[in-house]
């Protein structure tokens, strides 16, 4: 069963996916209280199906769910989309926590907890990734590989499988984090992502990195995009979105 709230403008859009109800609904009026939209699932299939067909701002779900589970929700919707996702689950050990993280969590909050906490956590989750207007279509290229997508009319094709970009014919000399980069701002056109996000997302792990090498790697895309420089827009005080061209 699903419900959807209100889609007012300018509201956060979450997807609750909880199996108990009473939780789930109280989940879903806080939430509402502090003005978000939000849309219920009550089991992993149908949670599966709405966060593929929809576009969230984050994703609360819950580990043991019917139907399909949520460590294969998260996986499946990691594959697709980089929405935050802060799991629930009554299972507080270590390599649980790990592997939730390893299959694409953003956040990991053991039951039982408070209420508090846990609106806290979904406002830091919503501030690591903050959004730049509405959600905006790249649309795949139909003469070329299905993974691949095309900006303006043909301006410039991208290809994660093949690893290219073509900017109208020319392929461009991409590094393989400029090329992440990229893909990353073409999925997820008219969305702010901040310096910390992109750090984490692109670099992981890698120790010898700061803000500035994202800023580093943003200015050498850009030179390489030369006239199109502007699809990459600075969103001051956050980061940086790509804006697909208009008309």
């Amino acid at each position: 069963m699903v419900t959807r709230g209100g889609n007012g403008a300018g509201m956060t859009k979450i997807l609750v996916v909880e199996d108990e109800r009473d939780l789930n609904d109280l989940i879903t009026r806080q939430l509402r209280q502090e003005g978000h939209d939000v849309v219920q699932a009550f089991d992993g299939q149908t949670a599966l199906s709405i966060a593929l067909g929809e576009a969230f701002d984050l994703i609360v779900l819950d580990w043991m769910l019917p139907r399909l589970d949520g460590l294969t929700v998260a996986r499946q919707i990691r594959e697709r989309s980089v929405v935050p996702i802060l799991m629930l689950t009554a299972r507080g050990e270590e390599t649980d926590v790990v592997l939730g993280l390893e299959v694409g969590a953003d956040d990991y909050l053991t039951k039982p907890f408070r209420m508090r906490e846990l609106m806290a956590r979904i406002r830091a989750l919503l501030r690591r990734v903050s959004i730049g207007g509405p959600a905006e279509e790249a649309r795949p290229a139909s003469d070329a590989p299905a993974d691949a997508i095309v900006v303006g009319d043909g301006l410039l094709a991208i290809s994660e499988s093949m690893r290219t970009v073509t900017l109208r014919t020319t392929e461009l000399d991409l590094t393989p984090k400029e090329f992440e980069l990229i893909a990353l701002f073409a999925r997820n056109p008219g969305r702010a992502f901040s310096r910390d996000y992109l750090l984490e997302r692109i670099w992981g792990d890698d120790t010898y990195v700061t803000d500035r090498t994202v800023d580093t790697h943003v200015q050498r895309l850009r030179k390489k995009l030369g006239d199109e420089s502007e699809l990459i827009r600075t969103v001051w005080g956050i980061g940086y979105k790509f804006q697909l061209p208009r008309g």
